[in-house]
C-alpha cells in the first residue's frame, strides 16, 4: 500500500509540475478577458479534455513510437531530465515562455487557442508527452497503470478548477504570491529532473564500465 502511495504521489507530482497549470493561468486569462464565463468554462473544459485524450493516445501509443523510432527508456529519460531542468530552471528564474500578449484579432479566434496553444502545447507539451510515455513503460502491472491513467484524470480535473477559478487564483495570490508559487514548482521540477536524468543515466554508465 505504502508503495503504490508513493507511486501516485510520484506520479502526480511529475506530471502536475510538468502541466504547470499555474504558469497556464495568465494565459488563460488573457485569452478569456473578453468574454462572458459561460464561453471562458467551454474553452477551459475543451483545453482539458483535448490535452487528456492526448496524455491517453500517447499513453497507449508509446510503446509503438519507442519500437518504431528505436527509442529506449532511458534515453528518454536523460533527454526527459535535460528538458525537465532547463523548465524549471526558466522556472526559477521567473520566466514563463508560455506567456504572450494577446491581440483583439486572436481574441476573436478563442475558441481555436482552446485546442492550440492552450490544450497542445501549453497543458500537454513535449515535457508532458515525455512523462506520459516514460510512466507507462515503468507501470508494469494493471493497478499502476489504472493509477497512472487516474492520475491523468486527476490532473486533468485540477487544471480545469485552476483554469476556470484563475482570475480569482490571480487577485487572490497578488505579484508577489504567484511569482513565490512559480519559483516553487520550478524547484520541484528541477529536482525531478535531477531524478529523471541521473536513472536514464546509470544504465548507459554500466555498459561503458561494463558493471
Amino acid at each position: 500500500m505504502k508503495e503504490l502511495l508513493a507511486y501516485f504521489l510520484f506520479v502526480f507530482t511529475s506530471v502536475f509540475t510538468i502541466v504547470n497549470p499555474i504558469g497556464t493561468m495568465p494565459v488563460y486569462a488573457a485569452f478569456t478577458e473578453s468574454v462572458d464565463r459561460r464561453q471562458a468554462i467551454r474553452v477551459a473544459r475543451t483545453a482539458v479534455l483535448v490535452a487528456f485524450a492526448a496524455m491517453v493516445l500517447f499513453a497507449l501509443t508509446g510503446k509503438l513510437v519507442f519500437n518504431f523510432f528505436n527509442i529506449s527508456v532511458d534515453g528518454l529519460r536523460v533527454v526527459g531530465g535535460v528538458l525537465f531542468f532547463i523548465t524549471g530552471y526558466d522556472m526559477l528564474q521567473g520566466k514563463n515562455s508560455r506567456i504572450k500578449k494577446v491581440t483583439h484579432a486572436e481574441a476573436a479566434l478563442i475558441d481555436e487557442f482552446a485546442i492550440t496553444p492552450l490544450a497542445i502545447p501549453m497543458i500537454c507539451g513535449p515535457g508532458t508527452i515525455t512523462v506520459v510515455i516514460v510512466q507507462i513503460q515503468e507501470a508494469h502491472s494493471i493497478i499502476h497503470k489504472s493509477i497512472l491513467f487516474g492520475t491523468f484524470a486527476l490532473v486533468s480535473l485540477a487544471t480545469f478548477i485552476i483554469l476556470i477559478s484563475s482570475k480569482r487564483l490571480l487577485a487572490l495570490m497578488g505579484s508577489s504570491g504567484s511569482k513565490v508559487f512559480f519559483r516553487l514548482m520550478g524547484l520541484i521540477l528541477m529536482m525531478i529532473a535531477v531524478e529523471y536524468f541521473f536513472k536514464g543515466l546509470t544504465p548507459y554508465v554500466h555498459k561503458l564500465l561494463k558493471i
